[in-house]
């Protein structure tokens, strides 16, 4: 049976771990990210790939840093057949990765070489991309650098956001993983180099860039706002107050007023002008020490200032 040491932190993960096991794979070790306090009460909250390695009776690592770690000692004295990741959030030193006596393989949740690193899912989205997809590759110690062994691409729908892609390609992932995998064992695959002059780089999404720019088209605001849902959530000082924007949708009209000027305001309905003379319709939202609430309560409540013609967002 082979043996697997399995490297995993968010939901995303999950189905990828319980495919392996089901599959008949021999997983020696579940390792994720330590637990974290949250919530005003700061309750530490297991990892979901720590409570699904529970539920599968699998041993559970989880350093604070692997590097240099117990844990680590661990997985390497294992020396599993693979080492398998799939959004775990650290960097493997190249020390653990040689510990593998088949492969070390990663999971990436894009089609690279387009958007190494941290957030490729939020990007494919931000940036409009029509598609985006899975990576099986090989791991090496340069981010997401490794050469492909296999890709499956999938369609972006225009309400999808990051919490429904990562759904969508928790599921892709897994069966993209479990067809690469006996032909990794068996050698009969062969390896696809990246293009060095294709690579885009997807960092973490950094606080200043969970601002929304309504100079940009509806189209791509709302593309943000999708992207940073559920999690950090897109923001915008709306009627001199900093509001999140939880949803929107691109309506199909457009004006010459600017940018984040009111064009439309009804008793349930709150349009604004963005770029290129585009509107978008702010559907939920949630000023700075409130709840999240439904543009209604909105505009029935903060907003009820608010007028069409007037210049809400700068």
């Amino acid at each position: 049976m082979t043996s697997i040491v399995f490297m995993g932190t968010p939901h995303f993960s999950v189905p990828i771990l319980k495919g392996l096991v089901t599959n008949g794979y021999d997983v020696k070790y579940a390792v994720t990210q330590p637990d974290r306090p949250v919530g005003r009460k700061h309750v530490l909250k297991k990892t979901p790939v720590r409570e699904a390695a529970e539920e599968l009776s699998i041993p559970v690592l989880a350093p604070a840093k692997l590097s240099g770690s117990d844990e680590m000692s661990t997985i390497i004295e294992t020396n599993p057949d693979l080492i398998i990741t799939a959004a775990y959030g650290q960097f493997l030193p190249t020390k653990l990765l040689a510990a593998a006596k088949v492969a070390a393989v990663n999971v990436h949740g894009s089609l690279l070489p387009k958007y190494r690193g941290g957030a490729p899912v939020q990007y494919s989205i931000m940036n409009g991309d029509k598609q985006t997809g899975i990576t099986i590759l090989y791991m090496v110690k340069k981010m997401d650098a490794g050469d492909i062994l296999s890709q499956k691409a999938i369609d972006i729908e225009n309400d999808d956001d990051t919490e429904t892609m990562f759904a969508k390609l928790s599921i892709v992932g897994r069966d993209l993983l479990l067809d690469t995998l006996p032909k990794v064992i068996s050698g009969e695959i062969k390896p696809i180099p990246q293009v060095e002059e294709e690579v885009v780089f997807s960092p973490n999404i950094k606080p200043e860039e969970e601002v929304l720019d309504f100079s940009k088209s509806a189209f791509l605001v709302d593309a943000k706002v999708r992207a940073l849902r559920p999690d950090p959530v897109a923001y915008t000082e709306l009627n001199g107050k900093r509001t999140k924007i939880w949803r929107s949708k691109v309506v199909d009209a457009t004006t010459e007023l600017a940018p984040g000027t009111v064009v439309l305001k009804s008793k349930h309905e709150l349009q604004l002008a963005a770029g290129d003379g585009t509107v978008i319709s702010i559907i939920e939202l949630q000023p700075a020490g409130k709840p999240k609430q439904k543009i209604t309560d909105y505009l029935n409540g903060a907003g009820q200032s608010i007028k069409e013609g007037q210049k809400v967002i700068d």
